[in-house]
């Protein structure tokens, strides 16, 4: 058993944990002992927010590790945060806080780690396979999850170390499968002044944005609608719940094409690593739109549709992560891994 400090840090919020892990059949066990939400607009640093955090906790004990997902890229152990002037190193951060180990990681590895500490109930499976095929140990297991960007990682595992690999897979190229996404893809080049399309710009919160806009301007004579949907707060939003809602044509037609898109590059995905451990859809919108993802099978579909070696991806198993906070398990799996 071991108490470790995990953290969410973004731009906009810091979320704070402190966390009791203990292992049980080689599945960690989390309990919260404490957790606060902070701006992080209105501090300098993280450690006046630790700091506080960890007085206002009251926790008697030593907190020797912590391990904070970061949202911007982390190189040896330390951030230049995107949209926030921090500027993090984790051996500054142990000394600080006297904390005798913090490590620092991209966000979306945090919810890589944080997969190993999911519950049946924080799952929603989207494809089952043979029981036996998940103790699979040395295979791969796979994560992506579209949300503002589309991040993909994998995990390795050596015996009881569990290594997980970030990737930038959602800059690979958008590789279009039909006449509609041909057209896309000319269309998301003219509009944006680009040489090329990564998948990321098509299977993300702007992608819906940008696939609706696409059927608006090429397919749709409803341009009243479509200035009306695009001017709302969160564009991105408003077109999935009309597509949920199956109140608007264009957003139904939109959410289409994006979950095709997404479905299809999980495929890839799949193909690239063969996670016969498992395939976790995470992110912030795959929860959110779970009957689009079911209707007419449309995401499996995609997912499946390989030519030759598409039986090589029924006998992977496909999760969608259901935990809005799977990262801040991660973070705190993390931690207790680098003891």
């Amino acid at each position: 058993m071991s108490v470790v400090l995990a953290g969410d840090i973004g731009g906009t919020k810091t979320i704070l944990r402190l966390v009791e892990v203990t292992q049980h059949q080689n599945h960690p066990q989390l309990q919260l002992l404490h957790e606060q939400t902070y701006p992080s607009q209105d501090y300098p640093d993280l450690v006046p927010i630790a700091a506080g955090f960890l007085k206002e906790a009251e926790y008697s004990g030593p907190v020797q590790r912590a391990c904070f997902g970061i949202a911007g890229p982390v190189v040896n152990n330390s951030s230049q945060l995107t949209n926030l002037s921090w500027s993090l190193e984790g051996t500054r951060l142990a000394r600080e806080l006297e904390i005798k180990s913090v490590t620092l990681i991209n966000d979306f590895a945090a919810i890589g780690y944080g997969v190993l500490g999911l519950d049946e109930a924080d799952l929603h499976r989207l494809q089952e396979v043979n029981p036996a095929q998940k103790q699979r140990r040395d295979a791969p297991l796979a994560v992506l999850g579209a949300g503002t960007g589309l991040g993909q990682c994998f995990l390795i595992s050596y015996g009881t170390q569990t290594h997980v690999g970030a990737t930038e897979g959602g800059h690979s190229d958008f590789a279009p499968r039909t006449a509609l996404e041909f057209e896309l893809l000319d269309y998301l080049k003219s509009s944006q002044s680009l040489d090329r399309v990564s998948v990321e710009r098509v299977v993300s919160g702007q992608g819906i944005v940008s696939i609706y806009e696409f059927l608006c301007d090429r397919h749709f004579a409803d341009h009243a609608n479509c200035r009306q949907m695009l001017a709302a707060e969160t564009p991105a939003a408003a077109i999935s719940e009309a597509a949920l809602e199956e109140s608007d044509e264009i957003s139904q037609k939109t959410m289409e094409m994006f979950v095709s898109a997404y479905g299809a590059e999980a495929g890839n995905l799949a193909l690239k690593l063969l996670p016969y451990r498992g395939l976790y859809i995470a992110g912030g919108i795959a929860a959110k739109i779970l009957p689009l993802l079911h209707r007419n099978q449309t995401f499996m579909t995609a997912y499946l549709d390989k030519g030759r070696v598409s039986p090589l991806l029924k006998e992977i198993p496909v999760e969608v992560v259901l935990e809005p906070k799977v990262g801040l398990i991660g973070a705190a799996i993390c931690a207790d891994l680098n003891a």
